[in-house]
């Protein structure tokens, strides 16, 4: 265990060490140190590669920050082989015993467990130590599943964690580290590259390019095709493409089955809808229900699906067309989505409405528009919004250069001053 604590130091902050913390995230770190300080389990959850790790590392630097001593805290990576030792809870139980007895922490311990899915039977670790009312310690956990928090740890956790689901950067994170002003044309170019983290320090779009392909590829391998035993990759991969190629739009998975035997392969119902849903666990793609607006209930059947990034389309499937409005549909999404809404499409008889969005009692109808460039584009986008008769707030989101005035109650608003001005 000496040699293997050895390798683990240049990841943690003791000896003023500091290790790498990105592109400051305050608006998560903000909102996650209101919980600091109890025996709550603070769960990060997201895509990989969407910034958690840097993130739990802000948090560990703001406590140092606040006067905690550096040698109250762990980090542990498992994506780091350096902590491949690191197999099962048993394994984690070994590592925190013997850290106090090395680095000899006095008071609260913080400890942050990077990926901790990729550790057997972690939930036993977790209920055991933050639970423990002999042992002051404060946990902090990512991973990279939606399902992690679904089974076990959930039963025995019941109202003792609380989960952040952390996103590739905003529109105004974008801006930050961009160093861009607010504008139409910064706008664009956010939509048309991508918002993961490291994309940043990427040189050029080929690089880029290779990024966003390791990641599809590490995702759909590792935590896919490897924990489903997954026999038809190549049907998975290309159910993702479609998805990809698809997003903002209604699909149904009996469509998709129909596409698939199409073009000579054969498949199954169950079989796209378990790719889907397993997809979906790794917050590559977000599935979004129809809503009756008038019959205030969710509809069976068509679905829409938005990805969790544009890169994914941006630098990987640019070949498949759809346009800028399909891609400004899927960043409003994001947006409502990053601001905490529970999000819809909404249906009324021949009419649809792009997103009905909800937060505590607000209730927002809003229509996404690429640029309403005559009378009869307003008409067409502002009618499914006339035809509502509740009195929720309305709002048409588009590009265009000049905000109309109000319209029978309906407010425009430009799309790059949508987050900030209006969510």
């Amino acid at each position: 265990m000496e040699d293997r604590f050895s390798n683990i130091k240049k990841f943690n902050f003791w000896s003023g060490n500091v290790p790498a913390l990105g592109f400051p995230r305050t608006t998560y770190t903000d909102r996650i140190f209101d919980y600091i300080g109890n025996k709550l389990v603070k769960v990060l959850v997201g895509q990989r590669r969407a910034g958690k790790s840097y993130l739990l590392r802000q948090i560990a630097n703001r406590l140092i920050e606040s006067g905690v001593n550096p040698k109250n805290i762990l980090y542990i990576n498992k994506e780091f082989t350096d902590y491949d030792f690191v197999d099962s809870y048993k394994d984690l139980d070994a590592l925190l015993k013997y850290y106090k007895e090395s680095v000899s922490p006095s008071g609260k311990i913080y400890l942050f467990i990077d990926e901790i899915q990729n550790v057997k039977g972690w939930e036993h670790f977790v209920n055991s130590h933050s639970q423990d009312f002999a042992e002051e310690c404060e946990i902090f956990l990512s991973g990279s599943n939606s399902k992690m928090l679904s089974g076990e740890l959930a039963t025995l956790l019941s109202g003792r964690y609380v989960s952040f689901e952390i996103l590739p950067f905003s529109y105004s994170e974008y801006l930050g580290i961009t160093k861009k002003e607010t504008s139409k044309q910064s706008y664009i170019d956010y939509m048309e590259s991508g918002a993961l983290p490291e994309l940043f320090v990427l040189p050029n779009d080929e690089t880029k390019r290779n990024y966003v392909s390791a990641i599809k590829d590490t995702v759909l391998l590792r935590d896919i095709i490897q924990r489903y035993s997954i026999k038809d990759t190549k049907l998975l991969e290309d159910v993702f493409v479609y998805l990809v190629n698809n997003a903002s739009s209604l699909v149904s998975i009996t469509n998709i089955v129909n596409y698939f035997k199409s073009r000579k392969r054969n498949t199954t119902y169950d079989t796209v809808a378990n790719y889907i849903g397993y997809i979906e666990d790794t917050f590559l793609v977000h599935k979004v229900e129809r809503y009756d607006i008038r019959g205030k209930e969710t509809i069976a059947g068509n679905t829409k699906f938005y990805i969790n990034d544009l890169s994914f389309k941006n630098y990987l499937y640019m070949g498949f067309g759809y346009g800028t409005g399909h891609k400004l549909e899927n960043l409003i999404y994001l947006e409502l989505r990053r601001a905490g809404y529970d999000i819809y499409v909404g249906a009324m008889r021949d009419k649809e409405v792009d997103f009905v969005a909800r937060k505590g009692d607000r209730l927002v109808y809003l229509q996404c528009a690429y640029i309403m460039v005559d009378d009869q584009t307003v008409e067409r986008e502002y009618a499914p919004l006339r035809s509502i008769k509740d009195n929720y707030e309305k709002v048409v989101v588009s590009l265009d250069d000049v905000a109309l005035p109000p319209n029978e109650g309906i407010k425009h608003v430009q799309a790059w001053k949508l987050a900030e001005d209006y969510l």
